[in-house]
């Protein structure tokens, strides 16, 4: 399948896609965009109507943001076919090919003074609120080619960031992004507005209440330039229909950008708040978390390898420059998008995020004798714990005691790779029990059960899936002060959807850093993620013993 906006260069845009064709087979082709120029009434589109111009497989359209010729509103009005191969699909449609594709099509910019109804006319360059209202109707799609981007499709994405697209780049419609977000297209289609492509990271959607464990919908939103532009960006893609099920985002995908959180419910006086454990650290209220129904049906879904695993060494695709260190059996790295900001530190003598992440490098869903085998999973512990207890003592040594550290690990029976999260916090925090009563406050509010206190070591001591915290500070003294640090463990119901973002969301609150809750919003460049590691790995550069060697 191609897809290609042609704007009415009709003889030299189908004949590379006969010679492409000849090559990869297509099963059609659609145009994203203007397929005629503005007003054309010329020899190209005499030769397209008389059959001089071959469609070599066939090609699917719709209006644009120019009107139609009237010779080809005439041959539409008699027959969809307006020569052989090239199908009008309807300003607003649902149409399913003969190989089984589901395509949705709103063409048209949104006329703002209909403010009610349906547009009446097939072929003009306009539609309304309401078109895009009733197309949701379809429920889902394989594409959806609309001529308007969707609202705010640039939020969460590094890639608009770097090419510096944002609301003013191209005409967009609210009403689009939420057609989008009803149908989860595979792909979403849109022409653009200059001579530049844009294709987005994939996006998934936040998961639904209720719902079923049916793999994750990815949708790739692309925006071709026109046929032979100046610039020579991109104006053909040639692309696949996966219907496979995926199960884990892949590296580089994004929350959908069109995620709207609903309303806080309110909590009753018997209800813990996050404001009566904030110590002067609450923030603006953020997004809670939500307790999801996991009805699981039918055979556990197919897990990926260690080659397309995030936290695999051996993934072609893993951001090696975000290694901090490397150890016999585990490594260290700095967490993408993490939740501090650079200088949230600063004042204590910390001058980067200190956002980690500590990974085996055996692929493994837990640290367990049977994931990774007793010697294994024994020796992994105690490298891990080392690494934890090492960054523990470099953050309350270079803020002279007064931060202390929070690391957590999430264990499941669905678990991908497992890895533990730490990140510095308040000594105060911790020694006040600020942190311990703010992880409790959300499990509350969730719905998800209590933590209790509990010292164990490997995933084999606990029966189930579970949250783990540690939680560690030292008390100012002379001669080092009194180590205070807890153990904590929820267990999981496998019965009810836990969000992987719990614990982030938590300490988000408690840091007043709610802005920054979701990793996505808070993306790096890839030069910003370098000099964190870079920064980091100075300061960490006493305390590590896998250079002990070097030195």
């Amino acid at each position: 399948m191609a897809s290609k906006i042609v704007n009415g260069q009709l003889k030299s845009a189908f004949a590379k896609l006969a010679a492409l064709h000849a090559k990869n087979v297509f099963s059609f082709a659609i145009v994203t965009g203007n397929l005629f120029a503005k007003g054309e009434e010329d020899d190209e589109l005499t030769a397209l109507l008389d059959g001089s111009i071959e469609i070599a497989c066939p090609t699917y359209f719709t209006v644009g943001t120019t009107p139609l010729p009237p010779r080809v509103v005439q041959k539409i009005e008699a027959d969809d076919e307006i020569t052989p191969n090239l199908h009008y699909l309807g300003k607003r449609s649902v149409t399913k090919t003969s190989e089984g594709v589901r395509i949705v099509a709103l063409g048209g910019v949104l006329d703002t003074n209909i403010v009610a109804g349906q547009s009446k006319d097939q072929h003009e360059p306009f539609h309304t609120e309401s078109d895009a209202k009733t197309l949701k109707g379809a429920h889902d799609a394989d594409i959806l080619l609309t001529a308007m981007w969707p609202s705010e499709i640039f939020k969460n994405s590094p890639k608009a960031r770097e090419l510096q697209i944002d609301a003013t780049t191209a005409p967009s419609s609210p009403s689009i992004a939420e057609l989008c977000a009803e149908l989860n297209p595979r792909y979403h289609f849109a022409m653009s507005p200059g001579e530049f492509a844009f294709e987005r990271e994939p996006f998934f959607p936040e998961a639904k209440e209720g719902g079923d464990d049916k793999g994750i919908a990815l949708t790739r939103f692309i925006s071709l330039a026109s046929w032979g532009n100046a610039s020579k960006a991109k104006s053909m893609y040639a692309f696949a229909v996966n219907r496979d099920t995926i199960v884990t985002p892949p590296p580089g995908s994004t929350l959908t950008p069109f995620f709207k959180p609903g309303p806080k419910r309110k909590r009753n006086a018997d209800e813990a708040g996050f404001a009566r454990f904030d110590q002067g650290h609450n923030g603006r209220d953020g997004r809670d978390g939500r307790h999801h129904k996991n009805r699981r049906g039918g055979p556990p879904l197919p897990l990926p390898g260690p080659d397309q695993c995030y936290f695999c060494l051996s993934n072609p695709n893993f951001a090696t420059h975000m290694v901090a260190s490397i150890a016999e059996d585990t490594y260290l790295a700095t967490a993408k998008g993490p939740l501090p900001a650079a200088d949230t530190w600063k004042k204590h003598g910390i001058d980067f995020p200190c956002h980690l992440i500590l990974t085996p490098q055996a692929h493994a869903p837990s640290l367990s004798n049977a994931a990774m085998g007793e010697a294994g999973a024994g020796r992994t512990f105690k490298e891990m714990t080392r690494l934890r207890e090492s960054l523990q003592g470099m953050v309350s040594s270079k803020s002279g005691r007064k931060l202390g550290a929070v690391t957590w690990e999430i264990n499941r029976s669905r678990n991908i790779h497992v890895h533990w999260q730490f990140m510095p916090v308040p000594a105060d925090m911790v020694i006040k029990e600020t942190v311990e009563k703010g992880f409790r406050v959300l499990a509350t509010d969730s719905r998800l059960g209590d933590f209790k206190p509990k010292e164990f070591g490997m995933a084999d001591e606990v029966e189930g899936d579970y949250l783990r915290v540690w939680i560690w500070a030292e008390e100012e003294g002379e001669e080092g002060g009194r180590v205070v640090g807890k153990s904590l463990l929820m267990r999981l119901d496998e019965n009810v959807r836990f969000d992987l973002q719990f614990p982030r969301k938590v300490m988000a609150k408690l840091l007043g850093l709610e802005d920054r809750t979701f990793w996505q919003d808070v993306g790096q460049t890839e030069e910003e993620e370098t000099a964190d590691v870079k920064a980091f790995s100075a300061a960490f550069k006493e305390w590590d013993f896998t250079v002990e060697s070097q030195s």
